[in-house]
């Protein structure tokens, strides 16, 4: 790697770090777990290093990279989501049956 090249890399990682509580705080609030988060945000580093190199044979640059982040840890987070078992959304557990209440007989009305 050149010195150009790694300064560059290295600035990149410096802007996703200054990104990384609020695309975190993103994450943890769509998928509810401190460790999902934490995955989403790493996989956004990933795919932004993947990106970047691919811009820079040609590709478009990222125009606004808090927004890209964002975006990328959002859908990240979706497809975590559409991922993940679907749960019953009635109780599996038997309530006891209902009971009505009883009706007073004609002789107890009076």
């Amino acid at each position: 790697m050149t010195n150009e090249t790694e300064s560059y890399f290295l600035g990149l990682a410096e802007q996703f770090e200054a990104e990384r509580p609020r695309l975190r705080a993103v994450a943890l609030r769509m998928l509810g777990s401190d460790a999902g988060a934490d995955d989403a945000v790493q996989e956004a580093w990933i795919r932004l290093v993947r990106t970047d190199a691919r811009s820079k044979e040609g590709g478009e640059e990222i125009e606004n990279l808090p927004g890209w982040l964002t975006t990328v840890v959002s859908r990240i987070c979706l497809d975590a989501l559409r991922s993940r078992p679907t749960r019953p959304t009635s109780s599996t557990r038997r309530l006891p049956p209902r009971t009505r209440p009883s009706s007073p007989t004609p002789s107890a009305r009076r």
